[in-house]
C-alpha cells in the first residue's frame, strides 16, 4: 500500500478566508477604473465558479454586461484591472487583514516534523501566495512548500485537473501517495480528476456546494480547543484535523 508522502494545499479559503478580501480589491479596481461594477456577496459566490481572477473579470462581463464596449484590447484591459486588484489584495495582507484558518499552521508544521512534503496548488496568483504565506507564518513559510503551483503555470484552471498534474510532476509523485487539502466543489474536481484523496475544509462561500467525491468534509481543520464538525466522512474519536487523520483517511482510500 503507498505511503502517504506529501499534502497538497489549495490556497484561497484553504488556508485562510481569503474571499471576503478579494471581493473587496475586485470592487475597488472596478471604482478606481472608473466602472460602475458592483459584486454583491452573493454574485460573488456565483462567480466562483469561475476559477482564475482574470477568468472570473471575463465570464463576468459575457454573462452580465454583454453590451460592454471595453476601451482597449480586452485582454489587456482585463490584465491591468485584474494587476490592480492584485495589488489593493496584497496591501490588505501587508496590513495584517486576514489569519489563517484555524488548524492551518499547527497541521503545516505537524506535517513537516513528521517529513511529509508539502506543496501549493492553487489558481490564484503567485504574487497573492507570497503575500499571504509571509504575512501569517513568516519571511521563510515559503520555502516549506517543495513546488508553489500557481496562477498561469498551466493552461487550464480548477475545475480541470493541470495544477495538480503540474505539482505532481514536479514532484515525481504519483497521486496515490499524496492528499490535497480545497474547500471548493471546483477545487475538489480537480484534485479528484489528478486522482487524489481529497479532504475539503468548507467555508462560508462553499458549504453548500457538492462534495460527494470528498473522502472527508470538515467545516474547519480545527484546533485541539476547537473541535471541527464532520459533514461528510469517518474520523474515528478525532476532533480536528492532525497528521494521523490524514493518514487515516489517505490508507482507507486506496
Amino acid at each position: 500500500m503507498p505511503q502517504l508522502l506529501a499534502m497538497l494545499f489549495d490556497v484561497d479559503g484553504t488556508l485562510a478566508d481569503t474571499e471576503k478580501a478579494h471581493l473587496e480589491a475586485f470592487n475597488r479596481a472596478f471604482a478606481g477604473a472608473g466602472l460602475d461594477w458592483h459584486w454583491s456577496v452573493p454574485l460573488y459566490q456565483d462567480l466562483l465558479a469561475v476559477t482564475g481572477g482574470k477568468e472570473r473579470i471575463h465570464h463576468y462581463i459575457d454573462s452580465y454586461h454583454p453590451e460592454f464596449t471595453l476601451p482597449e484590447n480586452r485582454d489587456g484591459f482585463i490584465a491591468r484591472l485584474h494587476a490592480e486588484k492584485t495589488r489593493l489584495y496584497v496591501d490588505a495582507l501587508d496590513r495584517g487583514a486576514l489569519p489563517l484558518r484555524p488548524g492551518v499552521a499547527r497541521l503545516l508544521r505537524e506535517a513537516r516534523e513528521a517529513g511529509i512534503r508539502l506543496a501549493i496548488a492553487t489558481t490564484t496568483t503567485p504574487a497573492n501566495v507570497t503575500a499571504l504565506l509571509h504575512n501569517t507564518l513568516g519571511e521563510e513559510a515559503l520555502d516549506w512548500f517543495e513546488v508553489v503551483g500557481a496562477g498561469d503555470v498551466v493552461p487550464r484552471k480548477k475545475p480541470a485537473p493541470d495544477i495538480y498534474d503540474y505539482v505532481l510532476r514536479n514532484m515525481a509523485l504519483a497521486p496515490e501517495q499524496c492528499v490535497a487539502l480545497e474547500d471548493s466543489q471546483g477545487g475538489l474536481q480537480a484534485a479528484r480528476a489528478a486522482g487524489l484523496t481529497t479532504i475539503v475544509a468548507v467555508n462560508a462561500f462553499t458549504r453548500d456546494q457538492d462534495f460527494g467525491q470528498a473522502a472527508l468534509v470538515v467545516d474547519q481543520l480545527g484546533e485541539p480547543d476547537r473541535p471541527f464538525t464532520v459533514i461528510q466522512g469517518d474520523v474515528g474519536d478525532k476532533s480536528y484535523v492532525d497528521v494521523g487523520l490524514v493518514r487515516s483517511v489517505h490508507a482507507r482510500s486506496l
